[in-house]
């Protein structure tokens, strides 16, 4: 029998329809959606300040997710611009880059579909959120350095025919940054009763940029005079690349901090919709972090105190100026995944980490509302 031909370029008619496929992406998208509709929104807790500074400080709180951080939201929006855009079908084997939180929800949403899921990720990250990748149904694969992350996932998943997800390009597309209940129309819809509805800052971090993006597109559409921040922890790539008016900045070197800063500035990061961005020692970052357990009794991960330290800062700052307002930030996940490091002396010991400086000004901050942070 010879064999057909592939049409060629004078081909007037090719149909690729795959009734089938299609059926199947559509059941797909349907159970990702109902999942969406029995998830409740995540609450914006006030931080405790002193009401007679006249400035309110908020945290999001997306440790109540189903899969446990702020991750979960960008999980179910590369997860259906996957499904609608073709990618992603039926039986494919879906991989991520990923430090941990992300690959979490990412393997929660492959597992409802029935897809296998691989996770490539630092030999550094957390026990605790590899089990928990494990415990969704997904498979990890380690990489020595952090920047092999993006090769290693793209060759595994051409090796099996299946679909590189790429949340350090796709973050800042894949979500609607006008709405559709994304996070920052959250905020806003919760804090139209406060006494300061309009915040004077949204504090953020930056891992893929997508969490930035989508809030600083949605302020300028929305036309809030609200700014955004976004800290950056030690070794990452972004804030010297804000800096410096440059967009391929690299740092070759890993953030301590899971979920936030990288070692070269990702796709997802838009720095032009950035109103500010502020460098936060690591150190730092565990020390705010250990002070909203202080304060509030919850355990939150270090980028959540990285987001502390950014906030108090800036509340700090309004308030040397005479402003009243409001600001802000994320509790990304909760401190049950750092057990073993951020929450460990013996860990921070190892580290080199002296956080014992950064607490002072913590505390002077609770105090007085002065900001002197140590050098």
């Amino acid at each position: 029998m010879n064999a057909v031909p592939a049409p060629g370029p004078d081909a007037t008619d090719v149909d690729r329809s795959d009734p089938d496929g299609r059926s199947w992406v559509d059941r797909a998208v349907s159970i990702v959606e109902a999942d969406a509709r029995r998830s409740a929104d995540t609450h914006l807790l006030l931080y405790p300040l002193p009401p007679e500074w006249g400035v309110d400080l908020y945290l999001k709180d997306e440790s109540t997710h189903p899969t446990g951080s702020l991750k979960h939201r960008l999980a179910r929006s590369l997860f259906l611009y996957g499904l609608c855009s073709g990618q992603i079908g039926e039986g494919s084997t879906v991989v991520e880059a990923s430090s941990g939180s992300t690959a979490v929800s990412e393997a929660y949403f492959a597992r409802m579909l029935g897809l296998p899921f691989v996770a490539v990720m630092p030999a550094t990250t957390s026990r605790e959120k590899i089990a928990l990748i494990e415990f969704h149904g997904g498979r990890c694969s380690f990489v020595e350095s952090a920047p092999d992350m993006y090769d290693q996932a793209r060759r595994l998943a051409a090796e099996c025919g299946g679909h590189y997800l790429d949340q350090f390009t796709f973050a800042e597309r894949a979500t609607d940054w006008r709405g559709n209940n994304n996070i920052a129309e959250s905020i806003f819809e919760q804090l139209a009763l406060e006494r300061h509805p309009l915040p004077e800052w949204v504090v953020v971090g930056a891992g893929t940029g997508g969490t930035s993006a989508t809030i600083g597109r949605y302020l300028r559409y929305r036309r809030h005079p609200t700014r955004l921040a976004v800290v950056d922890p030690e070794n990452s790539a972004f804030l010297p690349a804000y800096a410096a008016g440059v967009p391929d900045w690299t740092t070759g070197r890993p953030s301590r901090i899971e979920g936030i800063g990288r070692p070269r500035v990702e796709p997802s990061f838009v720095p032009t919709i950035v109103d500010r961005m502020l460098g936060v020692p690591d150190a730092a970052s565990l020390a705010a972090m250990r002070e909203l357990e202080r304060a509030t009794g919850r355990r939150a991960g270090g980028s959540t105190g990285t987001n502390l330290w950014g906030a108090f800062q800036l509340v700090a700052e309004m308030l040397a100026a005479g402003r009243t307002g409001s600001v802000v930030t994320l509790l990304c996940d909760g401190g049950e995944r750092y057990a073993h490091t951020y929450y460990s002396d013996e860990w921070v010991a190892e580290q080199g980490l002296d956080l014992a400086p950064h607490a002072a000004t913590l505390r002077r901050f609770a105090a007085t509302g002065q900001w002197t942070a140590a050098r």
